[in-house]
This record gives structure tokens, C-alpha cells and sequence, in this order.
């Protein structure tokens, strides 16, 4: 037990650190930049969410690989090389179609600049974002998850302190918030690369060409990790789409307000079950199903237990909370947002489960099983749920959506545990 109290707590302390990267950025772009700078970081972040879930397509499936085989074959040097690849597309398209994607995410003329300000930025420098993900998923399943932690919790810190300097103290304003972002996960890399200094490591860099097999079979296992972060992107692309409708910019801010904060405790659950996958694939490997189970367990108690306890604190301290992204102290933003969050935020007790099962039957090889937990949660339901609602309920319907989606989505997540569980049904009592 004690073994995966520290596995689940470095990993949480990781995620966490990672979502801080977007919630430094909403509050000192609410604040220096104003309304506008927050409905901008708002439009530009399902790109963000895109690059990070790259990462963990090639990063988690790598790992997951990683582990299921023994530590044996060149995987992570094949897929670096990948991710490394795949992020100087990103690097082309942020130095020639930055405002061109800006426009079609939604911005409007009065957010276009500070939109493609900020994703120019992002873009150029996705290769970093890319392969952070990535080698932070194979070193946690290095045995060294205290270092993915101290990579994400520095890098973060970086990034929070650097986010003032350049907003406040420079006056760089969103050049200034996006500046501080994209150097955060160049910091963090630094930091991995102590990796190497581990005695009992299994991770070696070689320079090698990838196979198409590897990458293959890391997408299939990485796929699950990959949709539940960009369920996040499409959702608030979807979002914004709807609100700048129903209600134009304030609404989207509003909007950014909510998201952005639900995004802290999205990573609470991801870093529970990212710290159990380890664990759960190890046991797997060694046939030892009872240890599966009872990791399995651990991670929905600690899951649930942080779902229900921030439920409460932004509910009871929703005024202060949003006052903190309201510089300008628009009625209207405050309004929408503190209307929102008691509906809104219920998606967390769906949410928290729905994480952990994901990555639970990706990580005992049931890719199937994961991929469609994954493809239900953030597509099938969330994206007619929300046009239909805001169409038909307005902004309460479309703050209804999410928790709508997420506990549907359990539902038929607890159907397919059951069927999964049929196959451990002569050895183990759950």
C-alpha cells in the first residue's frame, strides 16, 4: 500500500503541476491583459490540449509497451524521434498559418491579434511540449516517478513566477503569458534528462529509425490518454462556438473562468490513474490479479474522495474564485460564472471514475474497452448534448451538458467493467 500511495501521489502532484501551466496563465492574463486576453487563451487552448495529447498518444501507449514487454526493445528512442517529428509540423504551421488557425478556433476582430499572439508561441515551440509528455510517461514507468514529479512541480513554479515577471514586471502582456508557458516545458526536460544518471535504469537512447509497428501499437495503447485530453480541446471548442452565439465574448470568458479551473481537477484524476497504470500493467504482466483489483480500488476511492472535496470549494467559495480572473469586475462574466459553477462542476463526480477506467482497461491490454470510454466522454455524448441544450435551455443548458455526458458515459463504463471483470471472476472478490 505504501508503494502506491507514493506512486499516486507523485503522479497527482505532476498532473497537477502540468495544469497549472493554463490556470498561471488565466489568472495573469485576466488580470494584465483583461476580458478579451481571457476569451483569447480560451480560443487558442484546444491546440494546447492537441499537443499535449500527442504526447501522450506516443508517451503513455510507449510506456504502457514499455513495461508490458519487460523493458525490452528500443521504444523510446523511436518514438522521440516521432514526437520530435511531429512537433516541427506544429513549428511550421505556428511561422506561416497562426492567424489563419486563430480564425477558424473562432477568435473574433477584437481577439484575433492577442489569439495569434499566443498560438504562434504554443506552435512554434510544440516539439518541447511533445516530447515532454512523453519521456515524463517512460520515466515514471522507469521506477522514477519522484523525478517526473520534480520535473512538472520546477517547471510549473517556472513557470508561475515567469508569467508575473513577463506580464506585470515587463509589461509583455499575452506575448508575455505565452513566453512563460512555452519555456516551462523546456525547463522540465532539462530535468529528465538526470534520468540518465539512474544506476538501475532500463531507458537508453539509441539513435534508431522508427518502425511503423512501434508506433502502431503505442497509438492503439496511448489512444485512451490521448481522446481524454483532447475531449478537453474539442469540448471547449464546441463551447466557444456555442457561447459566442448565445451570449458573444463575456460569455466565452466566463466560460474560460470554469473550464480552466475544472481543468486542475481533470488532472487530479488523470495523475490517480496514470500513478495506479504502472502498477496495474506490472501486476498484469505477472498474472497476480488480485494486485490489478486493489490498485483498481485505490484509485477510484482517492479519485472520488478529491472529486467531492473540490466540488465543495468552489462551490462555497465561488464569488472569491471567479473574482480572482475579474479584474475589470464585469457583472456580466461574474454573473454567468458563478451561475454556472454548481451545475457545471457536478461533471467532476462522473469524471473522476470515468479517468480511471480508461486508463485502467488500456492498462491490462483491453484497448477496445478504454477507446470507447474515451470516445463516449468526449465526443458521442458531450458534442450534440451541448449544441442541443444551449440551443433549446440557453447558457444553462449548456452548463448542464458536461455533467450530462460524464454520468451517461459511466453508466456504460461500469457495463463494460463488468464484462472485463468476468475474466477474473474464479480468483478474485471485488
Amino acid at each position: 500500500m505504501k508503494e502506491i500511495r507514493g506512486y499516486v501521489a507523485r503522479s497527482v502532484l505532476s498532473t497537477f503541476g502540468l495544469s497549472l501551466y493554463i490556470l498561471a496563465d488565466t489568472f495573469f492574463i485576466a488580470n494584465g491583459v483583461g476580458t478579451l486576453g481571457l476569451t483569447a487563451l480560451n480560443i487558442a487552448l484546444p491546440l494546447f490540449n492537441l499537443l499535449n495529447g500527442l504526447g501522450l498518444l506516443l508517451g503513455m501507449g510507449g510506456a504502457t509497451l514499455f513495461v508490458l514487454k519487460g523493458g525490452k526493445g528500443n521504444y523510446f528512442s523511436q518514438l522521440l524521434i516521432t514526437g520530435m517529428g511531429v512537433g516541427l509540423f506544429f513549428t511550421f504551421l505556428g511561422v506561416t498559418a497562426a492567424t489563419s488557425l486563430a480564425s477558424l478556433l473562432g477568435a473574433s476582430l477584437e481577439t484575433l491579434q492577442l489569439t495569434t499572439t499566443y498560438l504562434r508561441f504554443i506552435l512554434i515551440m510544440a516539439p518541447f511540449f511533445i516530447c515532454n509528455n512523453l519521456v515524463l510517461a517512460f520515466i515514471r514507468n522507469d521506477n522514477n516517478p519522484q523525478l517526473a514529479m520534480k520535473a512538472m512541480l520546477f517547471s510549473s513554479l517556472f513557470n508561475i513566477i515567469f508569467d508575473y515577471i513577463f506580464v506585470f514586471f515587463l509589461h509583455m502582456g499575452m506575448a508575455g503569458a505565452a513566453l512563460a508557458t512555452v519555456l516551462s516545458p523546456v525547463l522540465s526536460l532539462m530535468i529528465l534528462s538526470t534520468h540518465r544518471k539512474k544506476n538501475n535504469r532500463h531507458l537508453f537512447w539509441q539513435p534508431t529509425l522508427p518502425q511503423l509497428k512501434t508506433i502502431s501499437r503505442s497509438a492503439q495503447l496511448g489512444l485512451a490518454s490521448f481522446l481524454t485530453e483532447m475531449s478537453t480541446g474539442i469540448s471547449i471548442l464546441v463551447f466557444n462556438q456555442v457561447l459566442l452565439t448565445l451570449s458573444g465574448d463575456i460569455a466565452v470568458a466566463a466560460y474560460g473562468v470554469l473550464a480552466n479551473i475544472l481543468l486542475v481537477g481533470l488532472s487530479l484524476f488523470t495523475g490517480v490513474a496514470q500513478g495506479i497504470q504502472p502498477l496495474i500493467s506490472q501486476a498484469a504482466a505477472k498474472k497476480e490479479r488480485a494486485k490489478v483489483f486493489s490498485y483498481l480500488r485505490y484509485g477510484f476511492k482517492v479519485s472520488l474522495s478529491l472529486a467531492l472535496l473540490l466540488y465543495l470549494i468552489v462551490t462555497i467559495f465561488k464569488f472569491p474564485i471567479v473574482g480572482l480572473f475579474n479584474r475589470e469586475n464585469n457583472i456580466v462574466l461574474t454573473q454567468l460564472a458563478t451561475n454556472g459553477i454548481q451545475i457545471y462542476f457536478l461533471a467532476l463526480l462522473g469524471a473522476c471514475l470515468n479517468i480511471v477506467f480508461s486508463i485502467f482497461f488500456s492498462a491490462v491490454g483491453y484497448a477496445k474497452q478504454s477507446f470507447t470510454v474515451a470516445v463516449l466522454r468526449g465526443y458521442v455524448l458531450i458534442l450534440p448534448l451541448v449544441v442541443l441544450l444551449g440551443k433549446n435551455f440557453g447558457i444553462i443548458g449548456v452548463w448542464s451538458s458536461l455533467p450530462l455526458s460524464e454520468f451517461f458515459t459511466l453508466l456504460l463504463a461500469s457495463l463494460l467493467f463488468v464484462q472485463v471483470k468476468k475474466s477474473y471472476r474464479q480468483n478474485i472478490s471485488f
